[in-house]
């Protein structure tokens, strides 16, 4: 009964160590994870726009009209652009 007990002192201990490990090295290495992070999550992110880029332009482009309108008389305006 003592070794088992003895055993699990042991794996707590060691487990403590790591959990202390772990946190120590996060702690010193936190400046160099976070811009690790952020230069992925851009990198991916212009990526993703860079290859969206050309087909949103595509679809949103307007053709233009092959001709257009005769001109408006004298004195008359259109209705979307009031007289001065």
């Amino acid at each position: 009964m003592q070794k088992l007990i003895n055993l699990i002192a042991l794996l707590s201990g060691l487990v403590s160590l790591s959990v202390v490990g772990g946190g120590a090295y996060l702690y010193l290495n936190k400046d160099a994870l976070i811009e690790d992070a952020k230069s992925k999550v851009t990198s991916a992110a212009t990526e993703a726009i860079a290859d969206a880029l050309p087909g949103m332009l595509n679809a949103s482009m307007p053709k233009l009209p092959e001709t257009t309108g005769a001109d408006l008389p004298l004195g008359v305006t259109s209705p979307n652009i009031p007289l001065p």
